[in-house]
């Protein structure tokens, strides 16, 4: 059932909706909660995105937002702050030709997701794109992830990427998807920010070898420390799932000497072998970020001292 008045919320009496829907069994609504499911997703070409926050960086992003759902029942219980901001972010979306429609609580609850229920709910088309389209920050290391199977790991790497300046992600393997509502909570919204790729594992080590791409692979029994390696030169950082590391495919390419890869551990001093994934990138791209700021430190003085003996 769909109820033609409009919520008369005066904040919001200026912003052009659709009809509030009223009945959780209407049909928007219950295609809504099936793109939590991975294979409508991909379908679809579409996913859910929850939390003003997560939203508000979509939007930044420019990522298309086809759709806003939110909860017009709990507006007036809201702060004059947060109506404010609700109002704002609506405006945003709208002018992004995002159609923006209300619920009563009752629908509103069956496509929110949990604890996280924000009074909003985006639906946008969002994707990993295709390998041969893809276009990292240049003079920046990229993140090769392969088989990352929780999507709280791939988020936090999200998350780790974007503050610590990955040039981008490449997704590879068995592993779970960039669309994922919970990978897209988990970066906080971060995985709109950072170039991302999707490809089989054969084809990603190809894209290495036409690149001349230098890698580097964190493995339990790595050959080098993590602070010795040469991160500078904008390697690509190669990780594995925590059950089964990266594909023996590298290993084989590495053997033929097709692709030119080193090895990293982090030293494990206590019972535990080995560290969640996303704290081995978080440990990988900070080191990577810090040797890129003494390289440039470097040449500033090299600049300085040039200039100066003239």
């Amino acid at each position: 059932m769909v109820n033609k008045e409009i919520a008369e919320l005066s904040v919001l009496q200026s912003i052009t909706t659709t009809e509030t829907i009223t009945s959780p069994s209407n049909a928007r609504v219950r295609s809504t909660m099936k793109l939590r499911d991975a294979a409508v997703r991909r379908e679809t070409g579409l996913t859910i995105i929850d939390g003003q926050r997560e939203i508000q960086r979509c939007l930044t992003a420019k990522k298309e937002i086809v759709e806003i759902f939110f909860d017009a029942d709990s507006f007036a219980s809201l702060s004059d702050t947060d109506k404010k901001n609700f109002e704002l972010l609506l405006r945003e979306a709208s002018a992004q030709h995002a159609s923006l429609t209300p619920l009563s609580t009752r629908p509103f609850s069956k496509i929110a997701f949990g604890n996280r229920n924000e009074g909003l709910v985006a639906v946008a088309r969002f994707h990993a794109g295709a390998l041969v389209d893809f276009k990292p920050h240049p003079s920046e290391p990229l993140f090769i992830l392969d088989g990352i199977e929780k999507p709280g790991n791939l988020g936090a790497i999200f998350r780790s990427a974007d503050a610590a300046g990955i040039g981008g992600i490449i997704l590879c393997g068995k592993g779970t998807d960039a669309s994922n509502p919970a990978v897209i909570r988990a970066s906080l919204g971060t995985v709109f920010s950072v170039p991302i790729a999707c490809d089989t594992t054969s084809a990603v080590i190809q894209w290495c070898i036409a690149r001349e791409q230098n890698i580097v692979a964190a493995t339990p029994d790595g050959s080098t420390h993590w602070h010795a390696v040469e991160f500078a030169d904008q390697p690509a950082i190669l990780l594995g799932s925590e059950a089964h590391g990266i594909s023996s495919l590298w290993l084989e390419a590495a053997t033929k000497k097709n692709i030119a890869l080193e090895t990293v551990a982090l030293p494990m001093r206590g019972l535990a072998d080995s560290l969640n994934v996303s704290a081995t990138a978080a440990v990988l791209a900070y080191e990577s970020l810090r040797q890129r700021e003494v390289s440039a430190e470097n040449s500033n003085v090299k600049v300085h001292q040039k200039h100066a003996s003239q």
